[in-house]
């Protein structure tokens, strides 16, 4: 493996972090329009984890001499319902865990051990995103949609931020 393989793989996850901060941030306005604003509000706390790691991501490419390529991976979609929306994003995280795994292996055999652990780092935290995203589509078939919603509007409640 080369430091060119390294740099590719970089750059193929900085586009797909963007890709998932920009889709959090159409879910995050999807929600209020729907009147989700709590839910609104904990997309826009994933929008502002996956910049992070898009920070992280070019970081690491200067650090390595690259050129970052600013793009999306996908067009972030706007979904029809809640099920639709989390089915969605576990898709995502699931490709991004496969492919971090994969990306930190050939990391390792370049003897990039900076970008075996950025990889690596990265993937558990989008583990910790599946598990959340698994926990809601447990709760949508167990709860049901419209009772599930209902945890988060604060419609006639006092709103504290």
């Amino acid at each position: 493996m080369s430091n060119d393989t390294t740099l590719k793989n970089l750059n193929t996850a900085l586009q797909m972090e963007l890709t998932a901060a920009h889709q959090y941030q159409l879910h995050a306005h999807l929600l209020d329009d729907w009147g989700l604003d709590k839910l609104a509000r904990q997309m826009r706390g994933e929008f502002d984890e996956e910049n992070g790691h898009a920070d992280r991501f070019l970081e690491r490419i200067f650090a390595l001499g690259g050129e970052p390529e600013m793009a999306f991976a996908a067009t972030p979609k706007v979904s029809g319902s809640l099920r639709d929306m989390f089915q969605s994003d576990l898709d995502d995280e699931k490709d991004a865990i496969k492919f971090y795994t994969q990306a930190a292996k050939a990391a390792y055999e370049a003897d990039d051990l900076a970008s075996k652990a950025l990889f690596e780092g990265i993937a558990i935290e989008e583990e910790g995103h599946k598990e959340w995203l698994e926990l809601q589509l447990s709760l949508l078939d167990r709860l049901g949609e419209q009772r599930y919603a209902s945890k988060y509007v604060t419609a006639g409640e006092t709103v504290e931020d």
